[in-house]
C-alpha cells in the first residue's frame, strides 16, 4: 500500500502525547499504537472508569505501557482549564497534543457555558485546550498540535449571526460547520506560529469514514456502514492520518487524510480542503470570536 499506516510509526520513546477522547474509537487506536512505540500517552477523557478500562486493554497488548488518565470534558471550559493546568504542572514535557475528542450530529444540546454542543465541543473546546497547552508544547524543540477535521467540512458554512443555533438547528449542518471551524482554526494557528517563529507545528487530519462510536447519533451512518464497510475504514485504519500528523514527516500547516475512494479510506497522505477552509479573513474572524468566548488569548502568538 502507498501512503502512511501504523507500520510507519517509528519509535516514540521519551515523548509525551496527550490524546483527547482516548478511551474509544480513533483515540483508543492512536493511543494503543503510540504506547506500543514507547511513548507516554495521557488519556484525556470525561470518564475515568472508561479511560482506565481502555488502559487495561492496551496493557494486555503492551505490558508496561506508559499511560495516565487526565480528566477532560470539552463541554465545560472550566474542565478544559483544569486539564491543561494538570498537564502543565505535573508533566515534565508535552510533545504532541492530539485534539481527537468530538461529537457528531447529536440532538440539540448545550455545553455548560450555553454553547451549541457541536460548536462548543468540536471547536471551542479544541481552541481553548490548544491555547492553554501551547506554552507547554513550546518548551520542546518540535511540539505539534493535531486538529481533527472531517470530510464534512466541505459542506460547512459558518453562520456568523447564529453560531450557537438559537434561530434553528440542523444536526448535520452544525457538524459540518464545526469541522470547517477546525480547519480555519488550524490555518490561523499555523499562520500565527510561523509569524512568531514558534517551534510548534500545527496540522490537521481527517479519518475518512470510519466505524466508531462517533456515529452513534446518525441512523444513516449506522445503517450504511455494514453494507459499505469493505471499502471504508475501521477504527484502526481510520487512525492512520492522526498517527501520520502526530509522528510522521509532514508539512507544517498541511491537512492529511485517507487516499482511496475519494478520501473515504486507505493509507494516509495529503488531503483536499475547500477554499473556504483557507480563507484568511474568516480564519481571523473566527479566532477573535473564539478567544472572546473562551477567554483564551494564546499569549505569545
Amino acid at each position: 500500500m502507498t501512503g502512511f499506516t501504523a507500520a510507519d510509526v517509528t519509535g516514540q520513546a521519551g515523548k509525551c502525547f496527550l490524546v483527547s477522547g482516548a478511551n474509544t474509537g480513533l483515540g483508543f487506536e492512536v493511543t494503543r499504537v503510540l504506547a506500543a512505540r514507547g511513548a507516554r500517552v495521557l488519556l484525556a477523557c470525561r470518564s475515568e472508569d472508561k479511560a482506565r478500562l481502555a488502559m487495561e486493554h492496551i496493557r494486555m497488548e503492551v505490558p508496561g505501557a506508559n499511560l495516565a488518565f487526565v480528566p477532560l470534558d470539552q463541554a465545560d471550559l472550566a474542565s478544559v482549564r483544569e486539564c491543561a493546568g494538570i498537564v502543565a504542572r505535573d508533566e515534565p514535557r508535552l510533545d504532541v497534543l492530539v485534539n481527537n475528542a468530538g461529537v457528531m450530529v447529536p440532538p440539540l444540546e448545550r455545553t455548560v457555558q450555553g454553547h451549541e454542543l457541536q460548536f462548543g465541543v468540536n471547536h471551542l473546546g479544541t481552541f481553548a485546550l490548544t491555547g492553554l497547552l501551547l506554552p507547554k508544547l513550546a518548551e520542546v524543540q518540535a511540539g505539534r498540535v493535531v486538529i481533527t477535521a472531517s470530510l464534512a467540512h466541505r459542506r460547512g458554512r459558518v453562520d456568523w449571526d447564529d453560531l450557537d443555533a438559537h434561530r434553528g438547528y440542523s444536526r448535520s449542518k452544525r457538524y459540518g460547520d464545526s469541522k470547517l471551524m477546525n480547519l480555519l482554526h488550524m490555518y490561523e494557528l499555523d499562520r500565527r506560529l510561523r509569524a512568531a517563529g514558534s517551534p510548534v507545528t500545527a496540522l490537521a487530519c481527517h479519518p475518512g469514514v470510519a466505524s466508531t462510536e462517533l456515529g452513534r447519533h446518525s441512523l444513516a451512518f449506522r445503517a450504511l456502514f455494514p453494507i459499505a464497510g469493505r471499502v471504508l475504514n475501521n477504527a484502526e485504519d481510520g487512525a492512520w492520518p492522526t498517527l501520520q500528523v502526530a509522528t510522521g514527516a509532514v508539512e507544517p500547516g498541511q491537512y492529511y487524510g485517507p487516499q482511496r475512494f475519494g478520501e473515504l479510506s486507505g493509507p494516509s497522505g495529503v488531503a483536499r480542503r475547500r477554499a473556504s477552509a483557507t480563507d484568511p479573513d474568516a480564519a481571523r474572524r473566527l479566532w477573535e470570536i473564539s478567544a472572546a468566548m473562551t477567554g483564551v488569548d494564546y499569549a505569545g502568538i
